[in-house]
């Protein structure tokens, strides 16, 4: 009874002094897209260096930034499933969310920044089956395609148009589990299942052995490395745990701060280290959902400004390569001028694109069910059904 009276307590503190958990997530998201920009600056000039911090520290503050961003992931399109399980509806949204912006970014890279940057004559370059095969491949997720003809060729980073891209395939399989989950009933009456599914993501993970710096073992599917997917699988059942035992894993900033204190001992301590993986999606998933649900209040009239951050994960990269091309070479230059531009894209989708695709799902309600009137009877049970049909129980 104690915890009842606390967990009501909370209810009661946070809209004084929290903003809804959607604006913590789109804040954290926002937060964790610029880190990814911040981390690429690096690479894309130096392609030996692959992190803002030495080498030495094993540390990617980029991504522990995906790792939260898959927990998180996790954590909202398992409420998505919750709140309509209609695997149909499920799928629309999905693509509602996801395609539409990844198009427009796919086509103007290879439609607009190809013809401009590539080395080849543009008579070669619109013949190249690779230009169009650019939009097809992106567009299919799987089976990724990272080269344009000739585009950023004489970059010190020519491997990719727009390696950002790489994750979405792995978001996507993401959804694909929820989906299979909530149709299995793992996220309803069976959720005790949903261990059992993190245990062998965990143990799965251990065998790949994926980390920033090695996609891992395993091989491909199609151009999606498995060792990865399965690392960041790891962070998205997080999420879809914490959602589905919210009412009993408490979400305490004490608890976040330790656990990401434990992983930077893990990770320090020599004899530690191998454990360090698997601490890393738990402290960053966890201390994700936990700082989303602690949000500040006074940060959410700000809300129109923080929603782009999807745009600006799929944008950040083209943008520094354009930087790169035009002569940069040197990674905090390049981080400053990136930042904002790469941010007024993500601005720029969000309203251009994702808000009116986004209203589409109108058509995507659930009908109301038809409530009959029912006229009360005298026994027990007819006055039972009929306040059944009243209330919807």
């Amino acid at each position: 009874m104690a915890g009842d009276n606390a967990a009501e307590r909370t209810q009661e503190m946070r809209p004084a002094r929290y903003a809804k958990s959607e604006t913590g997530f789109a804040w954290l998201r926002l937060i964790g897209a610029s880190m990814v920009v911040v981390e690429h600056s690096f690479p894309i000039v130096n392609p030996e260096r692959l992190t803002i911090l030495p080498a030495s520290w094993d540390l990617s503050p980029g991504y522990f930034a995906l790792m939260g961003f898959f927990t998180m992931s996790g954590y909202q399109i398992t409420d998505s499933w919750v709140r309509d399980a209609s695997w149909w509806r499920y799928v629309a949204k999905r693509v509602l969310r996801i395609w539409p912006p990844l198009l427009v970014v796919v086509m103007f890279t290879a439609f607009v920044i190809g013809p401009l940057v590539t080395v080849l004559d543009a008579a070669e370059y619109w013949k190249d089956t690779a230009t169009w095969g650019y939009v097809v491949h992106n567009a299919a997720l799987y089976p990724l395609q990272h080269l344009l003809p000739g585009v950023f060729a004489e970059n010190p980073y020519p491997w990719s148009a727009n390696g950002s891209l790489w994750t979405l395939p792995m978001e996507t399989t993401g959804y694909a589990l929820v989906l299979v989950a909530g149709l299995a009933g793992l996220l309803t009456r069976a959720r005790v299942g949903l261990f059992a599914v993190l245990a062998a993501m965990v143990v799965l993970d251990g065998v790949l052995g994926a980390t920033y710096t090695f996609q891992g073992r395993g091989g491909s599917l199609l151009s999606v490395p498995v060792g990865a997917m399965v690392a960041f699988g790891v962070a998205f059942v997080i999420g879809m745990v914490l959602h589905r035992y919210h009412e009993v894993v408490p979400l305490s900033r004490g608890a976040a701060y330790s656990l990401v204190l434990l992983y930077l001992v893990v990770n320090f301590v020599p004899f530690l280290q191998p454990a360090a993986r698997f601490v890393l999606p738990f402290a960053a998933g966890y201390g994700a959902v936990v700082w989303a649900h602690h949000w500040p209040r006074r940060l959410a009239r700000y809300d129109k400004w923080v929603y782009g951050s999807y745009g600006m994960y799929i944008w950040a990269m083209p943008v520094q390569q354009l930087i790169v091309y035009a002569g940069v070479r040197n990674s905090y230059v390049l981080m400053a001028m990136a930042l904002p531009l790469a941010y007024a894209c993500g601005l720029l989708s969000w309203q251009l694109v994702e808000i009116p695709t986004q209203r589409l799902r109108i058509y995507l309600r659930p009908r109301k069910k038809p409530v009959r009137n029912v006229r009360p009877r005298d026994s027990v049970s007819g006055r039972g059904a009929h306040r059944r049909e009243r209330t919807g129980v």
